[in-house]
């Protein structure tokens, strides 16, 4: 199985996705189900990616914050500030799923 089917079969089943410059954005409320699936597989985040009418808008990564990619801490925080910050957001994020959870 690659990241990508895993993905799709266990993070983005039944979202709808946006998909922009070969990343796909979910809306805020879709997003946050990928952010709960991705912390309940250990699936690491290593940045979030916004937009606001297909127009990039702030990216945020894991390293600004000094914190692992698998950390949910990062993710969840900046996710919560990032809702309150601009409304109307799509957002995407680059993820890792390890070979052992691809494998299952």
């Amino acid at each position: 199985m690659t990241q990508e089917e895993f993905l799709e079969k266990n993070v983005f089943t039944g979202l709808q996705k946006n998909e922009v410059n070969d990343d796909y954005y979910f809306s805020e409320e879709d997003f946050s189900t990928v952010l709960t699936q991705c912390a309940y597989y250990g699936i690491s985040v290593y940045d979030i990616k916004t937009i606001v009418d297909k127009d990039p808008y702030k990216t945020i990564n894991h390293e600004s914050f000094r914190k692992k990619a698998t950390d949910e801490n990062w993710y969840k925080r900046e996710f919560s500030h990032l809702k309150h910050e601009q409304a109307g957001m799509l957002y995407a994020a680059t993820y890792k799923v390890s070979k052992k959870l691809m494998a299952k």
